[in-house]
Protein backbone atom coordinates (compact mmCIF):
# COMPACT_ATOMS: atom_id res chain seq x y z
CA UNK A 1 0.00 0.00 0.00
CA UNK A 2 1.38 3.53 -1.03
CA UNK A 3 2.25 6.14 1.60
CA UNK A 4 0.69 9.39 2.34
CA UNK A 5 2.82 12.59 2.85
CA UNK A 6 2.05 15.62 4.99
CA UNK A 7 3.01 19.04 4.77
CA UNK A 8 3.37 21.42 7.39
CA UNK A 9 4.59 24.24 5.08
CA UNK A 10 5.70 27.65 5.78
CA UNK A 11 7.66 30.26 3.94
CA UNK A 12 11.40 29.36 5.15
CA UNK A 13 10.97 25.76 6.40
CA UNK A 14 8.53 23.37 5.80
CA UNK A 15 8.08 20.22 8.24
CA UNK A 16 7.50 16.44 6.17
CA UNK A 17 5.93 13.36 7.65
CA UNK A 18 4.58 9.94 6.00
CA UNK A 19 2.79 7.49 6.86
CA UNK A 20 4.30 3.35 7.01
CA UNK A 21 3.34 1.50 3.97
CA UNK A 22 0.05 0.46 5.95
CA UNK A 23 -0.93 3.78 6.22
CA UNK A 24 -1.43 3.14 10.05
CA UNK A 25 1.53 5.02 11.56
CA UNK A 26 3.06 8.46 10.96
CA UNK A 27 6.17 9.46 11.52
CA UNK A 28 8.65 12.30 11.22
CA UNK A 29 10.20 12.56 7.81
CA UNK A 30 12.01 15.68 7.50
CA UNK A 31 12.37 19.69 8.05
CA UNK A 32 13.69 21.23 4.43
CA UNK A 33 13.63 24.90 3.08
CA UNK A 34 10.87 25.60 1.54
CA UNK A 35 12.81 26.20 -1.95
CA UNK A 36 13.61 23.11 -1.91
CA UNK A 37 9.98 21.50 -1.38
CA UNK A 38 8.89 20.59 -4.83
CA UNK A 39 12.30 19.12 -6.22
CA UNK A 40 12.35 17.01 -2.59
CA UNK A 41 8.82 15.37 -3.51
CA UNK A 42 10.14 14.75 -6.69
CA UNK A 43 12.50 12.82 -5.49
CA UNK A 44 10.93 10.99 -2.78
CA UNK A 45 7.88 10.16 -4.89
CA UNK A 46 10.81 8.02 -6.97
CA UNK A 47 11.93 6.45 -4.47
CA UNK A 48 8.74 5.84 -2.32
CA UNK A 49 5.03 4.93 -4.01
CA UNK A 50 2.82 8.07 -2.83
CA UNK A 51 -0.91 8.06 -2.75
CA UNK A 52 -1.69 11.05 -1.62
CA UNK A 53 -0.04 14.41 0.08
CA UNK A 54 -2.29 16.43 3.00
CA UNK A 55 -1.20 19.65 3.57
CA UNK A 56 -1.84 21.91 6.98
CA UNK A 57 -4.15 25.23 5.89
CA UNK A 58 -2.87 27.68 9.07
CA UNK A 59 -6.47 29.24 10.24
CA UNK A 60 -6.69 32.30 13.13
CA UNK A 61 -8.32 30.96 16.16
CA UNK A 62 -11.70 32.41 15.38
CA UNK A 63 -11.37 30.34 11.90
CA UNK A 64 -10.75 32.95 9.62
CA UNK A 65 -8.17 31.85 7.12
CA UNK A 66 -4.43 33.30 7.77
CA UNK A 67 -2.11 34.73 5.36
CA UNK A 68 -0.61 31.81 3.73
CA UNK A 69 -3.45 30.87 2.39
CA UNK A 70 -2.87 31.76 -1.05
CA UNK A 71 0.66 30.08 -0.96
CA UNK A 72 -1.09 27.34 0.22
CA UNK A 73 -3.75 27.20 -2.23
CA UNK A 74 -0.61 27.76 -4.97
CA UNK A 75 1.05 24.72 -3.69
CA UNK A 76 -1.80 22.35 -3.68
CA UNK A 77 -2.40 23.65 -7.15
CA UNK A 78 1.12 23.21 -8.10
CA UNK A 79 1.42 19.19 -6.92
CA UNK A 80 -1.85 18.77 -8.50
CA UNK A 81 -0.18 19.07 -12.10
CA UNK A 82 3.38 17.90 -10.72
CA UNK A 83 1.26 14.43 -9.21
CA UNK A 84 -2.35 14.10 -11.13
CA UNK A 85 -2.69 10.45 -10.32
CA UNK A 86 -2.54 11.13 -6.32
CA UNK A 87 -4.88 13.25 -3.49
CA UNK A 88 -3.99 16.33 -2.73
CA UNK A 89 -5.75 17.62 0.61
CA UNK A 90 -6.07 20.45 3.01
CA UNK A 91 -6.09 20.05 6.55
CA UNK A 92 -6.67 22.35 9.38
CA UNK A 93 -3.40 23.04 11.36
CA UNK A 94 -4.66 25.35 14.39
CA UNK A 95 -2.88 24.34 16.81
CA UNK A 96 -0.57 21.44 15.22
CA UNK A 97 3.20 24.00 16.38
CA UNK A 98 2.14 24.27 20.04
CA UNK A 99 1.07 20.80 20.04
CA UNK A 100 4.58 20.11 18.84
CA UNK A 101 6.02 22.20 21.28
CA UNK A 102 4.43 20.11 23.72
CA UNK A 103 5.26 16.54 22.43
CA UNK A 104 9.00 18.27 22.39
CA UNK A 105 9.14 19.17 25.62
CA UNK A 106 7.54 15.88 26.78
CA UNK A 107 10.72 14.27 24.85
CA UNK A 108 12.82 16.61 27.74
CA UNK A 109 13.51 19.55 25.13
CA UNK A 110 14.24 22.53 27.12
CA UNK A 111 12.19 25.59 26.28
CA UNK A 112 15.72 27.33 25.30
CA UNK A 113 16.80 24.54 22.94
CA UNK A 114 13.43 25.13 21.45
CA UNK A 115 14.59 27.93 18.97
CA UNK A 116 17.57 25.55 17.98
CA UNK A 117 15.22 22.47 17.35
CA UNK A 118 12.34 24.53 15.02
CA UNK A 119 13.18 21.73 12.06
CA UNK A 120 12.08 19.30 14.83
CA UNK A 121 8.73 21.67 15.83
CA UNK A 122 8.16 21.38 11.96
CA UNK A 123 8.03 17.73 11.39
CA UNK A 124 6.64 17.12 14.30
CA UNK A 125 3.85 19.59 13.35
CA UNK A 126 3.48 17.65 10.19
CA UNK A 127 3.05 14.03 12.03
CA UNK A 128 0.61 15.49 13.88
CA UNK A 129 -1.40 16.89 11.15
CA UNK A 130 -0.77 13.51 9.50
CA UNK A 131 -2.27 11.27 12.67
CA UNK A 132 -5.02 13.48 12.51
CA UNK A 133 -5.76 13.12 8.95
CA UNK A 134 -5.65 9.27 9.54
CA UNK A 135 -7.93 9.20 12.49
CA UNK A 136 -10.59 11.43 10.53
CA UNK A 137 -10.10 9.06 7.36
CA UNK A 138 -10.60 5.87 9.87
CA UNK A 139 -13.80 6.96 10.95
Amino acid sequence: MPRILAIDYGTKRTGLAVTDPLQLIATPLDTIHSKDLLSFLQNYAQKEEVEGFVIGMPKKLNGEEALLKPAIIGLQRTLKKMFPAQTVELIDERFSSVMAIQALKLQGAKRKDLDTKEGNIDKVSATILLQDYLRMKSI
